[in-house]
């Protein structure tokens, strides 16, 4: 098991059925509700420069904030730099000397820990700027003892019971589950937690096993490891839960090349809703549901956060709900350019605050 993981029995009162994991399931892949954000907030003036600290531009999630952090800022007249740590200790250290170096007027801090990175913020030196994380901490919110004053996602913990609960829902109680997670991000074995307590309190479904496998390392690893778990678990591995997609990305050429039938394992990511996850659950390949973040909409959060502590104002605190993305809904709201793009008007309000509207 992954690090960090516990291994409590479920208790008897609090057994999950198939039916309450289905309702959860069907509220989550309803269509977006109305824009329930932020509706007032400081006008944000032209020419700031943020710093996007991207802990791995080969994660799709990373990226897509990245895109729209820089969508954002083109419409205010801000000047966006990125730099890619490349999923290394190494490379962090030096995404954040260079950051720092260049004096933004904001920092964004995207996939890493942000308590990680904590040494190499204080070794920058001087005052910094205003920080705001995406995925940096295990929950929404400010990040205790770090300079970050909130970390943007969507609530971690529902993301994963939702994505568990799927599986339970699909199997019928009857799951046989592998778990992937990255242990060198709390939010990852936040996630790995939340999905194994699902399927034990599952009294027909088996937690087979947590394997820890770094983000960084899913493409070497992957294939092996995958081949392996097959090899292990056989008929009995009906469901791989992962805290997200790009573990899938390797996996499913090994399935391939196996000849394991797509109805046999079904694939189900508690984040990010990557473009390869979309393409896979609309070509009906082992993948079929991910609980996609709203990436656009967040890189737009990211820069509302930024531009309110930048005039000296508290954050919004905003938090997306879950919205979980299966074949029945993959073709509304994005899913045509294989994103998650919610239709509740994000833009239109955010711009509205920044323009002074």
């Amino acid at each position: 098991m992954a690090a960090g993981l516990s291994a409590p029995g479920a208790r008897a009162d609090d057994t999950l059925s198939p039916e309450s994991a289905r309702a959860v399931v069907e509220q989550a892949s309803r269509p977006s509700a109305p824009w329930a954000g932020p509706a007032a907030g400081p006008p944000a003036p032209p020419g700031k420069v943020v710093a996007v600290l991207a802990e791995d531009l080969r994660n799709g999630g990373v990226l897509s904030v990245a895109q729209g952090i820089r969508e954002a800022a083109r419409d205010i007249g801000w000047v966006v730099r990125v730099y890619d740590a490349g999923g290394t200790p190494a490379g962090r250290k030096r995404a954040v000397a260079d950051a720092l170096a260049a004096k933004p007027d904001g920092l964004a801090i995207c996939g890493s820990d942000a308590y990680e990175l904590l040494s190499a913020l204080r070794e920058g030196g001087g005052r910094l700027p205003p920080v705001v994380g995406w995925h940096a901490a295990a929950g929404a919110g400010p990040v205790d003892g770090t300079p970050v004053a909130i970390n943007v996602t969507t609530d971690p913990i529902a993301v994963a019971r939702t994505t568990a609960m799927a599986a339970v829902a699909q199997s019928g109680g009857k799951a046989g589950v592998v778990i992937f997670t990255d242990s060198r991000f709390r939010i990852a074995t936040a996630k790995a937690e939340a999905m194994a307590e699902v399927i034990r309190r599952c009294s027909g479904c088996a937690l087979l096993e947590v394997r820890d496998v770094a983000i960084s390392d899913s493409a070497t690893r992957m294939p092996a490891v995958t081949r392996e778990l097959l090899t292990r678990h056989g008929a009995r591995w009906t469901h791989a839960l992962a805290i997200n997609d790009i573990y899938f990305d390797y996996a499913v050429p090994m399935l391939m090349s196996m000849g394991v039938p797509n109805a046999h394992l079904s694939l189900l990511s508690a984040g990010d809703g990557s473009a390869p996850a979309f393409m896979r659950i609309r070509a009906g390949s082992y993948q079929t549901g991910t609980v996609a973040e709203p990436l656009n909409m967040q890189g737009w959060q990211v820069v509302d956060e930024l531009n309110r502590l930048m005039q000296g104002q508290p954050v919004s605190g905003f938090v997306a709900p879950v919205h979980l993305i299966t074949a029945s809904n993959i073709s509304t709201e994005g899913g045509s350019r294989q994103i998650y793009d919610p239709a509740n008007g994000y833009r239109n309000a955010y711009l509205r605050i920044w323009k002074g509207q």
